[in-house]
């Protein structure tokens, strides 16, 4: 018998000695792998909020937040530029608005995916773009975030500050059909007055959900006043003959054009806190808040021009709201449904510029006066709001076109088409169409910022 292999020897020389282990080959085990661990970060899981706003909230808030004192100026915008240029610049600048929200947004949703935060604003959203971008850039997150802060301070400062103006004047209107006041300048300050105490009570209000009844409110009365306002347009249209309007105008009118339709429509320095009070993703996508509510201001904007314009012609005014007989009992309860419906659009537009500051003063204050540090630096910013209005006198519509072309031109078109070029920077799409689109959007706001201050600061001289 041929003596086999011993496979178990006692003794190990050279030739049997082997280095590597052999294991028997069993059957694979497949391990299960728990999905929450290779999912992908969702923010909206990590939002631990008190007060989170709902589908209905969030599109109460966005709606209300772009039909403000603006959208009355828009025949006077048409007004300027035309019946056909204005009806397709309206529909032109709206899709932009909406566009430019979008990719915000989209950076910011990023920005909270790649950097695990439940939630950015929209100082932190530059901030963190500019940090997660090319390496030249990051030096430069700091001052991102801080020229955005200073942007929406001074946007919805000036905004805020054309909401007391028209505030005033519309009570002054609605006063003279029953006593005619001696020195207008003097009752414009007068009426000032009277509403800067309820002013600053009513912004101490903090929590943007608490805002929504005021928001529901002052939708209401808007409503009213558009079908009041609409109801005596109308009554003018067939007085009127179409050879009587102008289709386009000169190109001068341009700049006032855009200018007060970007002012009326571009609500962007909302759209953050509103978009970071959701828990659920419904803000983008079809249908969603954002187009759903963008579709419905366009809508108000090109309706309530292009009629307003057609119905008044050159006799147009800064609002249309001033067109109407004063005499007439409805066109008075359109002076003081407007009237309340910017009173309390006022508190969601304060809402941004107080957070902005508030964040940077509160932590030079002591925990235990947060209390008294917000109600002073509320307090405070009201009557620094109050003064602008007050410097500003009766010029509402040079007021107007100033805050749309300087503040809301680079708020709302140009920083949103920076961060999402540096957000794109490795993949910009086929022959760089998303570097092209954005240069372009650059230029408009650029073009806007300077022919609009030019054409305001005339306004305010003559």
């Amino acid at each position: 018998m041929e003596k086999g292999k011993d496979n178990f020897p006692s003794t190990y020389t050279v030739s049997t000695f082997s280095s590597t282990a052999t294991l028997n080959k069993n059957e694979p085990v497949k391990v299960p792998i728990d999905s929450e661990l290779i999912k992908e970060y969702n923010q909206y899981e990590h939002r631990e909020l008190e007060h989170p706003n709902t589908f209905s909230g969030a599109f109460i808030h966005l709606v209300k937040s772009s039909l403000g004192t603006g959208i009355l100026a828009m025949p006077r915008a048409f007004k300027a530029a035309g019946l056909a240029v204005g009806f397709f610049g309206t529909l032109f600048v709206g899709f932009l608005c909406t566009h430019t929200v979008h990719i915000l947004v989209s950076a910011s949703q990023k920005m909270c995916v790649k950097t695990k935060t439940p939630s950015m604003g929209y100082a932190e959203t530059a901030e963190a773009v500019f940090q997660n971008g090319p390496k030249k850039l990051r030096k430069f997150s700091g001052f991102a975030r801080n020229f955005s802060d200073i942007a929406l301070a001074s946007t919805y400062a000036a905004g805020t500050a054309v909401y007391i103006v028209f505030i005033s004047e519309s009570l002054q209107k609605l006063v003279k059909v029953y006593y005619e006041p001696a020195g207008e300048d003097v009752w414009s300050l007068y009426f000032k007055l009277m509403i800067l105490g309820p002013l600053i009570l009513f912004c101490q209000v903090r929590e943007l959900k608490h805002l929504v009844p005021f928001s529901f409110i002052a939708n209401i009365t808007m409503f009213v006043a558009f079908a009041i306002t609409l109801y005596y347009t109308f009554m003018e249209i067939p007085k009127v003959e179409m050879k009587e309007r102008n289709l386009v105008t000169s190109w001068s009118g341009l700049p006032s054009f855009f200018s007060t339709v970007i002012f009326a429509m571009e609500g962007i320095g909302t759209i953050m806190p509103v978009e970071n009070s959701m828990i659920t993703p419904q803000f983008l996508g079809c249908p969603g808040v954002l187009n759903m509510g963008m579709a419905i201001i366009v809508t108000f904007f090109a309706s309530l021009g292009c009629f307003g314009y057609y119905a008044f012609g050159d006799k147009t005014a800064a609002t249309i709201t001033q067109n109407l007989p004063n005499e007439e009992l409805l066109a008075q309860v359109v002076q003081a449904a407007i009237s309340s419906a910017v009173f309390f659009t006022f508190m969601l537009q304060f809402y941004v510029p107080t957070e902005t500051i508030w964040k940077k003063v509160k932590p030079h204050v002591s925990e235990e006066r947060h209390n008294i540090g917000q109600i002073i630096t509320r307090t405070v910013l009201v009557v620094v709001i109050f003064a602008i209005a007050a410097a500003a006198g009766h010029h509402l519509d040079a007021l107007i076109d100033l805050a749309g072309a300087i503040f809301l031109s680079t708020l709302g078109f140009l920083i949103p088409a920076v961060l999402d070029t540096i957000v794109n920077w490795d993949d910009l799409g086929k022959f760089n169409y998303i570097l092209i689109k954005n240069v372009l959007i650059c230029t408009f706001s650029l073009f806007g910022l300077v022919s609009g201050t030019i054409a305001a600061l005339n306004e305010f001289t003559h």
